[in-house]
């Protein structure tokens, strides 16, 4: 569950809300002053602490600021932002396995001072570029989600809207140009102190380890292109930039000429059109060059979605048949990625060197199970999902038989009701999902 914000803090975010969605060309000057404010301080770091996660190149983690005392850190943090005396600390980064446990991808974690100083200026900023924002962007937004994204491109299918752009843009977070993402801030915000903040923060160096533990550092004030590694201010940044081409998207027509719907989460996006999509996917690629982005050609594609499938934040969508009529109808589930996922969050929940006490193991897996329920909630689900609870159980059987030196398979001393009744596991079937009407193809 998330935080709430206090009242005293919306009041503000409402009243620059406001100010910019009545004076589109407004830039704002008195914003520094707000980030060091000790509310908007305070509610940063009960941000940071919820969301926990490990500590960065300094090692100071959230057990050791409270036995120092967090209020006592709080204002040695608020006089270093309010005096100028704050700078970023270099990002660790860390390697952790891709989603469907095939290769690793790089992961930064900034300081947990760095978070919280990130985080209070994010309150601040959001707003101000939320004014702006389009509805066809749905990442990392207050009250959208990736779930909304996946109902509007289901319903435009449905509308008739079947030739997809797929797209993805390369390394995007990596790749976005300094220069002309500050030009993009600064449209709205002349706060010099802030820019400087925001400089400093696409400014600051990554600290990598090698295989035989050989630390080195890369980016720095060298670095001209991407958003702060794992920084809380990266994902904002990043859709104040794509924003540049929803605009465009508007401003040439796109969505008139070719009766397109664009759907963006991040560095993901479909154009889903009537008609036209190859001069849809020419225009995009030219816009994004021109931009100082590259589309990702193995991972961008244009295809019928009456006829062929396409994946679009962990779902599949296209063509299904109904097993109880036999009819074809436009359909989204899980996507075969999203499932093999989550089984590999269970095998490693269930690996061999797991001596936690059962009910510890139970309580992490239903975690897992939760998770992944409620966001694939929506669409065809049951086939997924039954797939993935039979995985479960025979996974969990053979932990058990394992653990409990069983002789045999284990079947009858772990069946399955003793398994998702007495033994306390979530079953992803007895989750709740969406009611939805399938809808028949033409």
């Amino acid at each position: 569950m998330s935080l709430a914000t206090p009242e005293k803090i919306r009041k503000l975010q409402r009243a620059l809300y406001v100010k910019a969605k009545h004076e589109p060309t407004r830039r704002f000057h008195f914003l520094y002053d707000k980030v060091w404010r000790e509310d908007i301080l305070t509610h940063a770091y009960a941000r940071c602490r919820s969301n926990g996660g490990a500590p960065g190149v300094d090692g100071e983690t959230f057990a050791q600021i409270e036995g120092y005392g967090v209020d006592r850190w709080l204002n040695t943090v608020r006089e270093e932002v309010r005096t100028g005396r704050y700078k970023p600390r270099p990002v660790k980064r860390v390697m952790i396995p891709k989603s469907g446990g095939t290769g690793q991808r790089p992961l930064g974690i900034p300081t947990i001072r760095d978070r919280v100083v990130q985080t209070a200026a994010k309150l601040v900023l959001e707003p101000i570029f939320e004014a702006d924002f389009d509805e066809a962007a749905y990442g990392y937004r207050p009250k959208r989600s990736a779930l909304d994204a996946v109902r509007t491109v289901h319903r435009a299918i449905d509308e008739g809207h079947t030739e997809i752009v797929d797209a993805d843009i390369s390394k995007y977070f990596d790749t976005i140009p300094h220069p002309e993402l500050i030009k993009c801030v600064a449209r709205r915000v002349s706060d010099g102190k802030m820019l400087h903040l925001i400089k400093m923060w696409l400014k600051t160096p990554v600290e990598e380890t090698g295989e035989r533990g050989h630390r080195w550092m890369s980016g720095g004030k060298k670095a001209v292109r991407g958003t702060p590694q794992g920084g809380v201010a990266s994902p904002l940044l990043a859709n104040i930039y794509m924003h540049r081409f929803i605009k465009a998207f508007r401003k040439h027509g796109l969505d008139r000429r070719y009766d397109a719907v664009l759907v963006t989460y991040a560095d993901d996006f479909v154009v889903l059109c009537r008609h036209g999509a190859g001069e849809v996917l020419e225009t995009t690629r030219r816009w994004m060059a021109s931009i100082g982005l590259t589309l990702n050609e193995t991972k961008t594609r244009v295809c019928d979605a009456r006829c062929e499938s396409f994946d679009f934040l962990g779902y599949t969508f296209g063509p299904m048949y109904s097993p109880r009529t036999g009819g074809r109808y436009n359909g989204a589930r899980p996507s075969k990625k999203a499932v093999a996922s989550v089984k590999e969050h269970i095998r490693r929940r269930l690996r061999s060197g797991n001596h936690a006490p059962w009910e510890d193991v139970a309580r992490g897996l239903n975690r897992t199970v939760r998770g992944w329920s409620a966001y694939f909630s929506y669409g065809s689900v049951t086939q997924a999902r039954h797939g993935v609870r039979l995985y479960l159980y025979h996974a969990v059987r053979r932990f058990l038989r394992r653990r409990h030196k069983v002789a045999g398979s284990g079947y009858r001393r772990f069946p399955s009701e003793e398994v998702f009744g007495k033994l306390g596991v979530l079953s992803p079937e007895s989750c709740p999902h969406e009611v939805w009407s399938a809808m028949r193809m033409p």
